[in-house]
């Protein structure tokens, strides 16, 4: 017997990751059926002195309940989540505008491993010109940091000391099987030209998770459901 009410369903468990220093409201447009899915909102924890990206994401892991759950990770999130696939099973990982794997970093990036430029840049300073730009309003770029304390609100110092040399540094040379890629052709911190295997987004930048959601919020279940081819 096939039942087609979805409240006969088994609730699914989404975990959403957020990308290098934002918060949980970054999904604040992300909507999905809540007669299917349950919704989780991750966060960054505080990492532990010289502690690998693999014991992070083992310990974030520990915070997930539900057997086999679906993880979104964006950007650095992405990284996370498919870290996480690796402790617990999952029902499906998908990451958005993230990588799979080392060999989808820029150029720059790569330099900026080889050369260690992150050993040199003053991460305290970061947090302060925030500050001291939004309230002095320099060229009238204070609305957009207003966004930007919104969104990116973690900018500790231990921790971006901690998230950058991570990203930079990150070990997975093949992709993780299975999993599920989303991306914009206009993303400038990963270009489109480095990506393989993924769903296209177009007009999207790095930030579509915020500009892009009527297409998430129509697409994700679709995915979620096999209802949508994962490769463009």
């Amino acid at each position: 017997m096939e039942f087609t009410n979805n409240k006969l369903l088994k609730t699914k468990h989404i975990y959403l990751m957020p990308g290098m220093s934002a918060n949980p409201l970054i999904f604040e447009m992300i909507k999905f059926p809540k007669d299917i899915y349950e919704i989780h909102l991750m966060k960054w924890i505080e990492p532990i002195l010289n502690e690998s990206i693999i014991s992070y994401s083992n310990r974030l892991a520990k915070g997930i309940v539900h057997e086999k759950p679906i993880l979104i990770g964006v950007s650095f999130g992405g990284l996370i989540v498919q870290e996480i696939s690796k402790f617990i099973n999952v029902d499906k990982v998908i990451i958005i505008s993230s990588i799979k794997s080392n060999t989808e970093l820029p150029l720059y990036m790569k330099s900026a491993k080889f050369l260690k430029l992150y050993n040199y840049f003053p991460l305290k300073l970061f947090d302060e010109i925030f500050n001291i730009s939004k309230f002095l309003k320099i060229n009238k770029i204070y609305k957009k940091l207003d966004l930007v304390d919104k969104y990116l609100s973690v900018r500790d110092e231990n921790y971006l000391k901690w998230a950058i040399p991570e990203i930079l540094n990150w070990r997975q040379e093949t992709p993780v099987k299975g999993v599920i890629h989303i991306h914009g052709n206009k993303d400038l911190t990963f270009p489109i030209s480095l990506i393989k295997n993924c769903i296209i987004i177009p007009g999207g930048t790095h930030a579509l998770i915020l500009t892009k959601y009527a297409w998430l919020n129509k697409n994700l279940p679709l995915i979620i459901e096999n209802k949508l081819s994962v490769v463009n």
